[in-house]
């Protein structure tokens, strides 16, 4: 294959992974927006397979056979439930193979001198570092999805001067790897140590309440890697590709940090999430809640005439969006309107409950994004609160001591009637009581969410 012939196959990839990203913008596109991504992968692929300055094409195929066969195996096995921890093991996966990458282009370096030899031994730190600091990171956010280690924030004393101390550091070291003819291989080794170390305390500094956070940084992290090895390799296509990851995982993570009230840079800088501020007794009940059976609420559902529904974890975790949906086709055959509204960080991935109604076969139509939704909760008759916790809870609206002071959420206590689905009184992800459970116009419905849901089918 041509060199021309490639170059016009990576230009067609690139569109194709553009348009990938145009249609994963909208629930409606989203599947089109898959095909184009492995329409454009499939093209990437076969051109650099058969590049004619490819060696090995054995070990390549080798490689690629397992590799699919092992992406086909976790495909099939992993629930919804756990694309977040299996999002966070890929980003580590691609934070690997910058480092390798780096590696393996600083021991075969090629006979360059003056400005360029500089530039390329730029190139080589920086992927090492972020491939490095991509790689612990996205491990710590897999353990602590998977519950293998505690979701709270490590607290270690003078933890921001630690990193700024390690980036100084590692700058420090650049310096040096830089005016050493042909790169310091102890400056390198060095400066991978501190990356590995400062990755795996950046985000052991976040609490878990934030992980859905932390997975679109670390995606932008990935994207960063990849870029950077595709200075490295000299590829133009892992240029564009990895700059698109990073620059689209840094918008997400923007407007996602918008959701929460937080600053953007708090997140890159690490203890997004462990303010100060908490109060000891945040995890405290401070009233009587009201419990009901599965019977009462289809009564008070059958007596409404508009209805919202507000999914959270719990849903996701109890796999309740099959009978969710079977029961907003009960209620709109009996002329009830309903609706959904979703945090932007509801779950512990973005757009992970838009993602489980489709899986139900939900109307995009009746979907709706918290800022569309928010003003409709005092005209609302009942709203279904379904695994949610910490995005429905007044009190980052009412308490400006609280730990959540000052994040949107959903205003769903502004509703006539309130009922909350949940397994216990406890607190949610975020470790922070919620004054919706003790309201006047809230109930409690206690239980697996997939079985209560199913019980009140029964009644309807």
């Amino acid at each position: 294959m041509s060199s021309g012939l490639i170059t016009s196959a990576y230009l067609l990839a690139a569109v194709l992974f553009i348009l990938s990203l145009l249609g994963l913008s909208k629930q409606e596109s989203a599947k089109r927006g898959n095909w184009y991504g492995i329409a454009g992968m499939a093209i990437a692929l076969i051109a650099t397979i058969f590049n004619p300055d490819v060696q090995g094409i054995g070990w390549i195929i080798l490689a690629m056979v397992i590799g699919g066969a092992i992406g086909i195996y976790f495909a099939r096995k992993v629930e919804m439930t756990q694309m977040p921890e299996l999002i966070a093991a890929l980003h580590s996966f691609v934070g690997l193979a910058a480092v390798f990458v780096g590696f393996n282009t600083y021991m075969d370096q090629e006979e360059v001198v003056g400005v360029m030899q500089s530039i390329h031994l730029i190139e080589i730190f920086l992927g090492i570092f972020i491939g490095a600091v991509t790689f612990t990171g996205s491990l710590v956010a897999f353990a602590k999805l998977q519950g293998r280690i505690s979701s709270k924030p490590l607290m270690l004393p003078h933890r921001h001067k630690l990193n700024l101390g390690a980036l100084v550091l590692a700058f420090l070291l650049l310096l040096i790897f830089v005016n050493v003819e042909g790169g310091s291989t102890f400056a390198l080794l060095l400066m991978t140590l501190i990356a590995l170390a400062f990755g795996y305390h950046l985000v052991a500094s976040i609490g878990g309440a934030d992980m859905p956070v932390v997975i679109s940084m670390l995606n932008s992290y990935s994207g960063w890697a990849a870029a950077a090895a595709g200075f490295m390799l000299s590829n133009d296509l892992l240029i564009v590709t990895g700059a698109l990851v990073g620059s689209s995982g840094a918008i997400l993570s923007y407007i996602m940090c918008k959701a929460m009230n937080r600053s953007f840079v708090s997140v890159i800088a690490g203890g997004f999430g462990a303010d100060d501020t908490v109060t000891s007794g945040s995890d405290e009940e401070t009233g009587e809640h009201t419990a009901v059976s599965a019977e009462d609420v289809a009564e008070i559902l059958k007596d409404s005439t508009s209805v919202i529904i507000t999914p959270g974890y719990g849903m996701a975790v109890a796999q309740a969006q099959y009978p969710v949906a079977e029961l907003v086709r009960q209620l709109q055959a009996l002329d009830i309107e309903v609706r959904f509204g979703i945090h932007p960080v509801a779950g512990r991935l973005p757009g992970h409950m838009n993602v489980l109604l489709a899986e139900a076969k939900v109307p995009y139509d009746i979907v709706f994004e918290m800022d569309e939704i928010n003003d409709d909760f005092p005209e609302t008759d009942t709203v279904l609160v379904i695994g949610a916790n910490d995005t429905v809870n007044p009190a980052a609206a009412e308490d400006p001591s609280s730990p959540i002071a000052g994040m949107p959420v959903l205003e769903v206590w502004k509703a006539n009637q309130v009922v909350v689905f949940k397994r216990s009184m406890n607190t949610g992800y975020a470790g922070v009581q919620n004054p919706l459970f003790f309201r006047d116009n809230s109930v409690m419905l206690f239980g697996d969410a997939r079985d209560s849901v199913e019980q009140i089918l029964k009644y309807m």
